[in-house]
């Protein structure tokens, strides 16, 4: 959530940084804002709403000039959406200039303590006394920028990722980090250096990127080599230098009108991608490096227990479906925001899997630290190389989706899930407690998924049909059994997040402890309703519906003839087994959020209050 960008070097910073901030609309959008750096002084626009109303407003108020300057998208957490309230925040002489995201903590009483030495605040950010405690320290005798930055970050609780601008250096940047992501991107010969949440802002212009860790801080200066420091007792830290994996292509829409439809779309070749090298049919053989260097730890674990937040929880339960029928291995589910702050019962025993699209979601984090901490192996599943999940782990797999833009995840649900099919199908390998026969069965079936993705996907004018009719609803309800039940949630959160109609998910059997309750004609009901598994429990289910004048849509496997005469809609999808059903049928459901959601007007990839990545609680 927030997106900062920021640039200094020999090319106009103004183009490099309104692009940049686009590409990363998506972390935040409650308002946004630049300041450039020309002629000797600062020039702030800062606006309440999109980039676009950003740019009118620098195109209206201040020259678009100058080699350096920061950006600043906001998702609001102190103080409410307005242009007083958005980033960039100057100090009170007006020499440094701030963008921050994440929140610390004790802000208000640091406020108090500076009011009392004269310095006044014109937001209800955190943010603007974060700059003001550095102009604080910055003003003892002898102290340069990098050391005001390092002593304000040592007495601040809570999390951050900041670049600070002080117009008396007008060629250094000062970034620090502690549990939100930032990331160097370095120019050929130190000549221009790039600032951003994430890569996506400078890949057209450099390859080499240096990401922080936690509590290390860098001063970026033109014609000189990165300098990383740690925050806490000022040691030298010898930066490693990325090669970025991502390319401009990866980040454009491809003439789909929303990221969200593409990454629907995309979803056949992410999952072959994700296991593509990893999944060798032929010699019905699975490689996955962290769980093969690891596997006496899996083989001997008492349990796994997997910690996640929103639509990687969800991957999470279709896993523990996965591990326990294949693998018989116990395996608990958890929010991560939850467990974090329980007393878990953990031992050197238990294996934790970590899920997170973006490898930087703060409550996950901070389970994996809390689960590390008390013996467990930590294995962690995500999709952005170098990320914090994936370095803070002690071992892990990508999932190799690709960049993810819109805001409600789609091809991460379903790579995650091909990822816990992979490891789960090993296990059971190398455990016994899976016949050749039938592992080679879901081996050959997995390698077809894709293909059967593509089919799918050729249900969308169908599917935006449907969509037409229930546009309006007021309430949703999602119902499926085992394998899935939590596809039915992850549904109804996909209706939820894109097009604000209350949705709920269920197990089938569970409508008849309170949600059938609610059922009546105005009442769309989507049902997954697949071939194997509890079918003729799921037809019962379907009938109660009816009788009582539910409206019916209802995912199907092909040829299905029962539930086709029940339902009012039905959406079919081709048959594979039971486990992988999940890789399938959330393709429809997908589907139908998104054109409902375009219908009723709504932002699909940029959803009211909700951010990319939730990196602070």
């Amino acid at each position: 959530m927030c997106g900062i960008t920021g640039y200094i070097g020999y090319r106009e910073a103004y183009p490099i940084i309104i692009n940049g901030l686009k590409r990363l609309e998506y972390r935040g959008y409650d308002s946004a804002g630049v300041m450039l750096y020309d002629d000797g002084d600062v020039h702030l626009a800062k606006t309440k709403g999109k980039v676009s109303s950003l740019e009118e407003k620098v195109e209206q108020e201040i020259p678009n000039t100058g080699f350096v300057g920061v950006g600043h998208t906001r998702w609001a957490t102190h103080g409410v959406p307005n242009d007083v309230n958005s980033h960039p925040h100057i100090s009170k002489s007006g020499n440094l200039v701030i963008v921050h995201n994440g929140i610390i903590e004790n802000y208000d009483s640091i406020k108090q303590e500076l009011k009392s030495r004269g310095y006044t605040f014109h937001s209800d950010t955190d943010t603007e006394v974060l700059v003001n405690l550095i102009e604080e320290m910055k003003s003892q005798e002898g102290v340069k920028l990098g050391q005001a930055v390092q002593m304000a970050l040592n007495q601040v609780i809570g999390a951050y990722a900041i670049a600070v601008f002080d117009k008396t250096k007008p060629n250094e940047l000062v970034v620090a980090r502690l549990g939100s992501p930032i990331a160097i991107g370095v120019g050929k010969d130190h000549e221009e250096f790039f600032i951003a949440s994430d890569a996506s802002p400078f890949i057209e212009f450099t390859k080499d990127a240096i990401y922080l860790e936690d509590e290390e801080m860098a001063i970026v200066k033109i014609g000189r080599e990165v300098r990383v420091r740690k925050i806490k007792d000022d040691s030298l830290i010898d930066p490693n230098i990325q090669k970025l994996q991502l390319n401009l292509e990866q980040i454009e829409k491809g003439g789909y009108d929303h990221f969200m439809l593409k990454e629907i779309h995309e979803q056949p070749r992410a999952i072959t991608d994700t296991f593509r090298g990893r999944l060798l049919v032929n010699e019905a053989i699975i490689k996955l490096s962290g769980l093969e260097n690891n596997m006496k730890r899996f083989l001997n674990a008492e349990r796994i227990i997997v910690v996640a937040c929103g639509t990687s929880w969800h991957a999470g339960l279709v896993g523990e479906y996965i591990f326990e029928e294949f693998a018989r291995i116990p395996v608990e589910v958890e929010y991560a925001s939850e467990f974090r702050y329980r007393n878990p019962v953990i031992s050197d025993k238990d294996i934790v899997i970590a899920i997170s699209q973006s490898g930087e979601t703060a409550d996950t984090l901070a389970a994996i630290k809390l689960a590390r901490s008390k013996g467990a192996f930590v294995f962690g599943i995500c999709n952005v190389v170098g990320s914090s999940i994936a370095r803070e782990n002690d071992t892990g797999a990508y999932t190799h989706a690709g960049p993810e833009i819109g805001v409600a995840s789609t091809k991460a649900f379903t790579t995650q899930i091909t990822v816990l099919t992979l490891m789960a199908l090993r296990l059971a390998r190398a455990k016994g407690t899976m016949t050749s026969e039938d592992y080679r069965v879901h081996l050959r079936q997995l390698e077809l998924i894709p293909d059967k993705v593509t089919e799918v996907l050729k249900t969308d004018e169908h599917v935006r049909n449907i969509a037409s009719i229930y546009k309006d609803a007021s309430n949703c309800l999602y119902l499926g059994r085992g394998f899935n039940f939590p596809v039915a949630l992850e549904g109804a959160l996909k209706l939820k997040e894109i097009s604000y109609i209350h949705a709920e998910g269920y197990p089938a059997a569970e409508m008849k402890h309170g949600p059938i309750a609610l059922i009546d004609k105005d009442m769309p009901v989507i049902v997954i309703a697949t071939s194997k598994g509890h079918y003729e429990k799921v037809v019962s289910n379907i009938q109660e519906i009816k009788s009582r004048n539910g409206q019916i849509i209802a995912v199907v496997t092909e040829g299905d003839v029962t539930v086709k005469e029940i339902a009012d809609h039905v959406i079919e999808i081709p048959e594979t087994e039971e486990a992988l059903s999940p890789l399938l049928t959330t393709i429809p459901l997908q589907l139908l959020s998104y054109y409902i959601a375009v219908m009723r007007g709504c932002n699909v990839d940029q959803p009211r209050n909700l951010a990319k990545s939730v990196t602070v609680e």
